[in-house]
């Protein structure tokens, strides 16, 4: 059973990711802790933000238009991320509010991101996602299509700093982790998004620079 007090779910996490990191002879600091705050209202938000956690991670752009301008009136300092689907109409919005968007997968968003940032001046930063598990219901790119994509976003001025993926669920994630991270290695990128609340852990011990976690912080949803 979770504990009740946000802040003690946090010292947990955050304890578990400095284990993990240990065991991988990296430094806690090197992972960076996104709380996944879809679904839950601004009074759940608060909370962990009392409690000193300051990225946070949301599904849409729309449902984050509707809470988070408020909250960082209260808290400047906070960093938004959109970790879920992104569609191309929505890309001026999510060039505005967020600091790091983790599902660049096609053309047609490459085009509409850069168009945007062009714009506003603004350049969140990017994450290619990846269809790991070449799972047809998933966003992301299929594995083969990577170094064209990445080019693409490139050449188009994008920011992409690193790879995201999501392991089909269910079976082990670590072989998913590591091929993630030979796929970043390989077409020089540093970052990795990788690993929600039932596989972080593991996913910080094979490199995972953005842990998303949600449920071990917000409880269920």
């Amino acid at each position: 059973m979770q504990p009740d007090d946000p802040e003690t779910r946090l010292n947990i996490v955050r304890e578990a990711i400095a284990r993990a990191a240990r065991l991988a002879d990296r430094k806690a600091d090197t992972v960076t802790l996104i709380a996944v705050s879809k679904t839950k209202a601004a009074e759940e938000i608060e909370p962990l933000l009392a409690a000193g956690q300051r990225i946070f991670g949301e599904n849409r752009v729309q449902e984050a238009q509707a809470k988070w301008p408020a909250l960082r009136g209260a808290w400047p300092d906070v960093q938004l991320h959109l970790v879920g689907q992104l569609q191309s109409n929505k890309a001026e919005e999510a060039v505005e509010l967020f600091d790091a968007i983790h599902s660049v997968d096609r053309s047609s968003l490459i085009l509409a991101l850069a168009r945007a940032m062009e714009r506003q001046g603004r350049r969140p930063d990017c994450f290619i996602q990846v269809n790991i598990g070449d799972e047809e219901q998933k966003g992301g790119c299929a594995i083969d299509a990577l170094p064209d994509l990445l080019a693409e976003a490139r050449t188009a001025g994008l920011p992409v700093v690193g790879l995201m993926a999501v392991p089909p669920a269910d079976v082990e994630p670590a072989p998913y982790f590591a091929l993630l991270a030979k796929l970043a290695r390989d077409n020089d990128l540093a970052e990795l998004s990788m690993g929600m609340s039932g596989d972080y852990e593991t996913a910080v011990t094979l490199g995972a620079t953005h842990v998303r976690v949600g449920t071990a912080l917000f409880g269920a949803r």
